[in-house]
């Protein structure tokens, strides 16, 4: 989940205001709109806006999204300023369907986060996302008139998961699904952790606009602490101190799901039921994922929810689309750069065009839908290129060790040594190189030369490139480390150092491991001090070229402020930790022959699609 600006920029996406159709009446020009409460088996009504084509010679599919956060407008004699997930649909028919899910903004009922699925339901009191989307097709097929039978679902981020939990156990009609950027496993790698780091920055922010308590329907939602002001998030983050204080200071108590998230720091039941990996088995509906390579939230959750689908169902209808995009940028009209990349084209067409031609096919029977199963942009090199697979069988895991003197190579001879440095949560390493009131999106993409000047940040380079070397997949660092303290974070990042004049090192991929967790996410162990332990860090996948006459290079550091709370670099329950707890550690990192520490990439090998 979000930060407050992301989950208003993502609301933006969602009502494509940044497109203006061609007819300026449009959609009341053209369609009908109906609000009613759906009952669920339950007995819980949820609140629903119906768009209806006006024209009554034809029959249409249903194209729905289901939002926690309102499907506004409300009221039938106001209307959306456009239909459906991308600005070509507003010249396309279809019966557009926007939901408040249960217990959120008019619908009734209790919200629960991210909702967890019921396999073996036994009685109408066992409901979830899953049987809330039947319910809902269900009265739709025998309540709105002039439908074709069929039934599709799409949404970005938290709606992504909702179109994902709609998977299991599907309505017949639910004959084509989209989740983009869905919410996936909260712990591993989206919104709320990362690899069991907490998420910090993001979580305060969003849960202040998104979990204020409730008594029942409402239109706006209210702000948890209503006086809340930050105006730069390294002076706030650090004044607020542990994360125990955030309950001291703002919420009071007030916010259910941040006092849910600190309870349960492993991977114990409550996150292991909010997983919906598991239960992406017998999918019948055909799946278009989609996701972003600077998404800052729910990179994890595309990848790995198309992985799920792909892994525990043969055959299957799965597609896979990864552009050049931040979280839900692919729903505006134009997308032609990002932080220091520039793309050569606008990215937004290629999105365009297939989430159309998958529902139009898939819904409506009507042209083609041909993709290959990956369609992926190859940042670097500016391509789309198209995949039999995701990874690419092509790609061939390579070697690239470090080495004294701040070498990288994919060759393993190497004396051994080590370099160190002493993290002190007292001096965080920030995520940026730049002060803001909000998380700057652009820390996925940005310059990472500020990093590397400072003692506590390792960096190795490899030697200028004599050819290009493209990546297409997941990446895997092998560390081996010591440190004076009994827990330690670790973030590794992947950079591109630029021939230009200032060097640029321009960030590729990064990705945090709290250091306990390097074995098993549901049991912590802590390090011995001053022994030698090898940690395991898998990044999220990437697809770059780094062009002939630049440089690889990684950096490693044990912080990342304020995007992640401090770790006390002491073995404990951190939102239990007290400023007394937080300590000074020298963290020394090993290489050569004996402690072979690299990283893998997957190295695109040629032909390929």
């Amino acid at each position: 989940m979000k930060h407050l600006v992301i989950v208003l920029v993502v609301s933006l996406f969602s009502l494509n205001v940044f497109s203006q159709p061609i007819d300026a009446d449009y959609p009341a020009s053209s369609y009908t709109k109906i609000e009613r409460s759906i009952p669920m088996r339950d007995g819980i009504k949820l609140f629903t806006a119906i768009y209806i084509p006006k024209d009554t010679t034809a029959s249409f599919p249903f194209l729905i999204c289901r939002t926690p956060y309102s499907c506004a407008p409300y009221g039938e004699d106001k209307f959306r300023r456009t239909l459906g997930p991308s600005p070509q649909f507003s010249k396309e028919k279809y019966i557009y369907v926007y939901q408040d899910v249960r217990g959120r903004h008019m619908s009734e009922g209790d919200f629960k986060e991210m909702t967890p699925n019921i396999a073996n339901k036994t009685s109408d009191k066992d409901v979830d996302e899953s049987s809330d989307t039947y319910d809902t097709v269900d009265w739709l097929l025998k309540n709105i008139a002039h439908n074709n039978g069929n039934a599709g679902l799409y949404g970005i981020s938290y709606p992504g998961f909702y179109a994902t939990a709609s998977l299991p156990n599907a309505h017949p009609a639910i004959k084509a699904v989209s989740p983009q950027a869905p919410v996936t496993d909260e712990f591993e790698g989206d919104d709320a952790y990362h690899r069991g780091a907490f998420f910090l920055m993001d979580n305060f922010g969003f849960l202040n606009f998104f979990d204020a308590p409730r008594e029942g329907p409402r239109q706006v939602n209210p702000q948890v602490d209503e006086n809340l002001s930050i105006k730069d998030v390294q002076d706030f983050y650090t004044e607020m101190g542990p994360i125990a204080n955030a309950n001291k200071k703002y919420f009071q108590g007030k916010s259910k799901i941040w006092d849910q998230y600190l309870q349960h720091d492993t991977k114990d039941s409550f996150w292991q039921a909010r997983n919906i990996r598991p239960h992406l088995k017998n999918i019948k509906p055909a799946t278009l994922v989609v996701g972003g390579w600077f998404d800052a939230e729910d990179m994890f959750g595309a990848l790995k929810t198309y992985e799920a689908i792909e892994l525990q169902n043969t055959p299957n209808n799965n597609y896979l689309l990864m552009g050049p995009w931040t979280h839900g940028a692919w729903a505006g009209k134009d997308w032609k750069s990002f932080a220091g990349y520039s793309f050569d084209q606008n990215a937004n067409e290629k999105y365009q065009s297939l989430v159309l031609s998958f529902f139009n096919y898939y819904l409506k029977n009507e042209g083609k839908f041909d993709a290959t199963d990956a369609t992926v942009f190859i940042t670097g090199s500016n391509e789309w290129k198209n995949f039999e697979q995701w990874p690419p069988k092509q790609s061939q895991v390579q070697k690239w060790f470090f080495k004294k003197k701040h070498g990288l190579s994919a060759s393993a001879d190497a004396a051994d040594g080590f370099d160190s440095y002493v993290s002190d949560p007292a001096n965080p390493v920030p995520y940026i190189n730049e002060r803001s009131s909000d998380r700057v999106n652009e820390y996925m993409a940005a310059d990472q030369s500020f990093a590397s000047k400072r003692s506590d940040v390792l960096w190795f380079e490899s030697d200028v490139l004599n050819e290009d070397v493209t990546i297409a997949g997941a990446i895997h660092a092998s560390m081996f480390v010591s440190m004076t303290g009994t827990d330690a974070d670790f973030v590794v990042k992947l950079i591109d150092v630029l021939p230009d004049e200032n060097k640029t090192q321009q960030l590729v991929r990064a990705e945090i491991l709290r250091g306990k967790f390097r074995n098993s996410y549901e049991k912590p162990e802590a390090f011995e001090p001053n022994k030698i332990t090898q940690t395991d860090l898998t990044l999220n996948d990437a697809a770059h070229t780094f062009k002939k006459g630049h440089k690889i290079m990684v950096q490693i550091q044990s912080s990342w402020f304020p995007l992640v709370d401090r770790n006390p670099q002491k073995f404990m329950r951190i939102p239990e930790a007290k400023a007394s707890d937080f300590q000074k550690s020298t963290i020394k990192f090993y290489y050569g022959s004996k402690y072979k520490s690299s990283i893998s990439l997957p190295v695109l090998k040629y032909p390929y699609l």
